[in-house]
C-alpha cells in the first residue's frame, strides 16, 4: 500500500474517532499507556512482562529477580509519558528544552550524568552498519532538527511528521542512551497533540527486526518510505484497536 492511500485510510478512521470523543474511557487509556511503556522498554531489552510493568507502575511493587534498572525504566517512562500528555493538553510548543526534559525523565536515576544532556562521546549502534555523527556535530544537527520541525509542523501530515521526527532523532542519536524511547515519545507527542491515540511499536522479535531494518534503510540509503509506512501502519492499527473498543 502506498503512503497516500494509507494516510487517507488513517484520516477516515480519525474522523470516526473524533465522533466518539465524548465517550473516551480513562481506564482504556491507562491500559494502552501501560502497554506502550512495556513495549517501548521491551524494544530496548527490558525484561519486565506486561503484568510486571503494570504492578511496578500502578502498585509500586518490586519484582523479585528483576534488575533495578528495569523497574526504573518502567517508572521513568510513565513519568515521561505523563509529561508529554500535559504538553499536548496545554498546547506547549515542542522545543529543545522540552526534548531535553523528556530525556532527563527517561534516564533519571539510571544515568544522571547524561540525563537531559547531549553525548560528548562517539557511539555505535549494535548490529547496524549506520554510524551516528561525531559528538561535535550533534548540536548543529539538533538545531537543523528543530528548524525542520518548525518549517513542517503546520504543513506535513501529522503521522508523517511524527515519523520524520522519530527517524531524524534516532539518526542523529544525540544521547548516550535512551534515544529510541525518547524518539518514540516525540512521535507520540505529535500524534497525541493532533488527536490520535498512542501508537505502540511492538517489542517482539519480528516487529523489532522490521523496525530496525526500516530505520537502517532510512539511515544508510536515505529512503524513508519503509519507515514512514511502518509508523503509519502502526497508527492505523492503534486507531482500529481504539475504535474497536469504543464501538462495543
Amino acid at each position: 500500500m502506498n503512503k497516500d492511500t494509507l494516510l487517507q485510510q488513517i484520516d477516515s478512521l480519525k474522523t470516526e474517532l473524533d465522533r466518539y470523543r465524548q465517550n473516551d474511557n480513562q481506564r482504556i487509556k491507562e491500559a494502552l499507556e501501560t502497554e506502550y511503556t512495556y513495549e517501548s522498554n521491551r524494544i530496548e531489552g527490558n525484561t519486565l512482562t506486561l503484568m510486571e510493568t503494570e504492578l511496578v507502575i500502578h502498585k509500586g511493587l518490586t519484582i523479585s529477580g528483576k534488575p533495578l534498572k528495569d523497574h526504573l525504566e518502567a517508572i521513568n517512562h510513565t513519568h515521561a509519558l505523563d509529561f508529554i500528555k500535559d504538553l499536548a493538553k496545554n498546547k506547549e510548543p515542542f522545543t529543545e528544552p522540552v526534548l531535553l526534559d523528556i530525556h532527563r525523565l527517561i534516564l533519571r536515576s539510571i544515568n544522571d550524568q547524561y540525563a537531559g544532556k547531549y553525548r560528548d562521546v562517539q557511539v555505535l549502534i549494535s548490529g547496524s552498519e549506520f554510524v551516528p555523527p561525531q559528538p561535535f556535530l550533534v548540536p548543529k544537527q539538533m538545531e537543523d532538527y528543530f528548524r525542520f520541525y518548525n518549517e513542517q509542523k503546520d504543513s506535513l501530515h501529522p503521522v508523517e511528521l511524527s515519523a520524520e521526527l522519530h527517524e531524524r532523532l534516532v539518526t542523529i542519536h544525540p544521547f548516550i542512551d535512551g534515544n529510541g524511547r525518547t524518539a518514540r515519545l516525540i512521535m507520540n507527542l505529535i500524534l497525541i497533540r493532533n488527536g490520535y491515540p498512542i501508537a505502540i511499536l511492538k517489542g517482539d522479535s519480528e516487529t523489532r527486526l522490521k523496525y530496525y531494518k526500516a530505520l537502517e534503510t532510512a539511515q544508510t540509503g536515505g529512503n524513508k518510505t519503509d519507515f514512514i509506512l511502518l509508523v503509519a501502519d502502526t497508527v492505523k492499527q492503534a486507531l482500529e484497536k481504539y475504535l474497536g473498543i469504543l464501538r462495543t
